[in-house]
Formats: structure tokens, sequence, C-alpha cells
């Protein structure tokens, strides 16, 4: 019988796998084979692997479009062995590292036009990936904020959400968060994060700077609203299942997440953690967001209550608040609801 670490995986993550392109046959088939979490990178990676075989060949034939899909299932793979896996870092990163890879191959061989943008904060690389929809000259920009452990390399599908409506994206690796994590752990001004973004694409020509939008999911539906609130090119923001206190609810978070969270932070015990997740508190922050705020989260979430989510949209001086009744956490099972509902309120503000 497999660990309750890999159980909780199982049932925590199962469908934010999936709506970021892991494919269900995959998940059955590595999943089952784990019974301890100390196994899981491997397996992901083993995954990852197969799939990156299947891309070299189609590149060697030229089939370039099978080649990029392969390389895409082979990056989400390896994102996600290394996922809230914090058991070794050195061996997480490796495997962060081959997603990284995988994702710049499958642009490069699908043709996606995807630019690797590099901003500076505090002598540390946060790198994105900016991406332009075809045929619009100065399109509206939506920054994609990750959570916790997610990163640029779990968003080719939800950028696609926005290219489809004429908007340019930029997924950004910010302080604690996949490759911006080796040099800065977790910080909440993630506003000198967007900033350092932001002013990366400063003077050009190719996106609308004047129209900025945010999107976070999860933690990122902190770090969003928290940015909006101090960052005023920001125009409009959305948050996923945000927490309002990330601190207030470290009883109840999955050992999982909490783990996760002491080593991004650079916290030395769990007590510490709880301390530094007590500052990521949009308490007196959300009175000063004076721009359009949605806020979505499901009833079903079992890792940030939506009351946490409520909360903000309700101190928010222009919040909405969506909640679905069916929706788990990033209403990562719904997504054909909350992630349109998402990508055609964020752009009506920027019209």
């Amino acid at each position: 019988m497999a660990d309750a670490r890999v159980r909780s995986a199982v049932e925590h993550w199962a469908p934010r796998f999936v709506q970021a392109g892991v494919d269900y046959n995959d998940f059955v088939r590595t999943t089952s084979d784990v019974e301890r979490w100390e196994d899981w990178l491997d397996a992901w990676r083993e995954t990852g692997d197969v799939h990156a075989e299947l891309a070299r060949e189609a590149e060697v034939a030229g089939h370039d479009v099978t080649a990029g899909d392969a390389w895409l299932r082979a990056a989400v793979s390896y994102h996600f062995g290394r996922f809230v896996w914090v058991v070794d870092p050195d061996r997480s990163r490796k495997v962060g590292d081959l997603a990284v890879r995988a994702l710049a191959s499958a642009h490069r061989a699908l043709r996606t036009g995807a630019e690797r943008i590099e901003a500076t904060l505090d002598g540390a690389t946060l790198p994105g990936y900016l991406r332009r929809p075809g045929g619009v000259a100065r399109p509206p920009l939506i920054l994609i904020v990750p959570g916790l452990d997610s990163t640029k390399e779990e968003f080719f599908r939800l950028e696609e959400m926005f290219l489809r409506r004429g908007a340019a994206t930029l997924s950004l690796d910010g302080p604690g968060q996949g490759e911006g994590g080796y040099a800065l752990p977790i910080r909440p001004d993630y506003e000198v994060a967007a900033a350092a973004a932001l002013d990366a694409l400063a003077g050009r020509e190719d996106v609308d700077l004047a129209r900025v939008g945010a999107l976070g999911v999860s933690l990122g539906g902190y770090y969003a609203p928290r940015a909006a609130a101090f960052e005023p090119r920001i125009r409009a923001v959305a948050g996923i299942s945000g927490p309002y206190n990330m601190g207030a609810l470290w009883e109840q978070l999955p050992e999982l997440t909490r783990e996760t969270f002491t080593v991004k932070s650079g916290a030395a015990s769990d007590a510490e953690a709880r301390e530094r997740a007590l500052g990521l508190d949009l308490d007196g922050v959300l009175g000063r967001l004076d721009v359009p705020a949605l806020f979505v989260t499901g009833r079903q979430d079992r890792l940030i209550p939506w009351e946490s989510t409520e909360r903000a949209a309700r101190e928010a001086r222009h919040g909405r608040f969506v909640c679905y009744e069916d929706g788990n956490h990033v209403c990562a099972n719904i997504p054909y609801k909350a992630r349109p509902l998402v990508a055609d309120w964020l752009l009506g503000q920027l019209a």
C-alpha cells in the first residue's frame, strides 16, 4: 500500500496534473507503481524520459508537431515529479532542469514564438516566457503568477486560453518558484517580482504595457492581488483559490504543502516556516487595491478553504467573488468553467 504522502499527492493533485497536460493514462500508470514518497521523483522522471525519447525520434524523422507535443508531455511529467517533492533538493533541481529544457524544446519544435525573458531581482534572475498572439500588433499582457511550487512549465495550456483571445502572456518564475527559487526564497512582497518582470519588457512595442492584467493560482492568488495593490502598471487582477493569510491555515495544510513551504521559504523548522507564512497576509493590503479584482474558488477546495478567498474578495475595494459548488483546489476539476471565466473577465477589464 502507498504511504500517506503518496496517497495525499494522488488525492489532492490528480485533476491539476491532467489539467496541465499530463496524460491521464500516464498518471494512472506512474502513480500506481509508487508506494514510497521517496520514489515519486524517479517514477515521474522515467515517464518524462519516455516522452523525451519519443520527441527525439520524431525530430529525427522531421515530424515537428509530434516532437513538440511529446516535449510538452515530457515537461509536465518532469515538472510534476519535482512538484512539492523536497526530499532531496539537488535531485529535484536536476529534474526541474529537465522540465525547463523540455519546454524550451517544445516551443522550438512547435514554433510558438515564445521568448525567454530574464528579469533581475536582488542580483538573481527571474525567468519567464513571453508569448504573443498572432495577428495582434499591440496585445494586452497577462502576467501569470505561479503558486507555492507551480512554475512556468505548468502553464502552456493556461497561456493558450489568453493567446486565443488576443492577449500576450508572461509566465514568471518568481522568488521561491522554479528557477527563481534557486537563488531567492519565498517573500510576501511579490510586487517586487512583478515590477522586475514588467521592467524587463519596458520600451517594447509588441505588447501594450498600458493594458496589463495579472492572474495568480493557489498561493499565486495571494501574490497577484498583493502585487496589484502596489504595482500601478497592473490594471486588473484575478486569483484562483488564493489564501487570505497563509500562516493562519498552517495547521490544516497537507504535510507536503507545509514541507514545501518550509524549504522554499528558507525556514529552518516547521515553526519558523509558520511564522514566515503568517507574513503572507492581505490584511491592510486590499484597501489599497484600486483596480478590478476577481476572486474565484471552489467550495470543495481542501487546501485553501473557500472562506479564505471570499474574505479577500469582500475586503477588496472592487472585488468580485465567484465560488463553484463543485470546484476543488484551483478548480482544476472544472477548468472548462473557471478558466474561460477568468480569461474573459480579465480581457474585458483591459479592453
